[in-house]
């Protein structure tokens, strides 16, 4: 069942970040606001459900909407590649500069995700036996 929700997450979250990149497309030479938008509100999203449902969702739901959806909304592979396509485009202070919203802002917007989730967090999941 986590392998089936990881693999139909991974489906909608690959959808949403292709969607999301025919909504702002970029240059290579150009900011990647596709990619910080998309590894900033997963950051965020990721760390409001651990927040809120850590307890109390299955497994097999938790793996299929963090590992299958956020983690293929979110890439490092797509920061790393337009980092490196800035980088060689002699844009060094925008790649720089991309670098550091990335990391500053997905901790931020994981923190927030974190604090809001927390503050409402589901009971614990009651197991029958």
């Amino acid at each position: 069942m986590t392998i089936l929700a990881v693999l139909l997450g991974g489906a909608l979250g690959t959808g949403l970040r292709l969607a999301l990149d025919a909504l702002l497309p970029h240059a290579d030479a150009g900011f990647p606001w596709s990619t910080l938008l998309a590894n900033v509100a997963g950051s965020f999203l990721l760390g409001l459900l651990v927040g809120r449902f850590e307890f109390s969702t299955p497994v097999w739901a938790r793996a299929g909407l963090r590992t299958g959806v956020l983690g293929s909304f979110t890439t490092f592979s797509a920061l790393a590649v337009s980092f490196v396509a800035l980088v060689d485009t002699a844009q060094w202070g925008l790649a720089l500069a991309y670098l550091g919203a990335t990391l500053l802002l997905g901790l931020a917007a994981a923190a927030l995700g974190l604090g809001i989730g927390t503050r409402r967090r589901m009971p614990p999941l009651q197991v029958t036996e």
